[in-house]
């Protein structure tokens, strides 16, 4: 008998390594942001954790943008399919009436 294929996320401790591993990695560059001295070109880039409260902000707006952009964009379901009409019509001989 074969057995079911276990792959690398489906114990729960691999997945708690790797975030592990991520906070880890956070913490390390949030460190190093007070070690290496950078090259600014606007005052505001000095701020403490600058670049990931900018990139969280992007994110963030970028959500609401495309929650926006969702109710513009949004066609009706039948929009490019649009249903039969309702009238009765003929059907070549052979063909079934039922729709997948």
């Amino acid at each position: 008998m074969k057995t079911a294929k276990t792959y690398l996320f489906d114990k729960p401790q691999n997945i708690k390594r790797v975030l592990h591993g991520l906070y880890f990695c956070c913490a390390l560059l949030v460190a190093l942001d007070f070690v290496i001295n950078r090259k600014v070109y606007h005052s505001w880039e000095n701020l403490w954790a600058f670049y990931p409260i900018y990139g969280f902000v992007g994110c963030v707006i970028l959500v609401f943008v495309a929650k926006w952009m969702r109710v513009v964009l949004m066609r009706e379901e039948h929009y490019y399919d649009p249903p039969e009409l309702t009238e009765e019509t003929p059907s070549a001989e052979g063909e079934s009436d039922v729709r997948d």
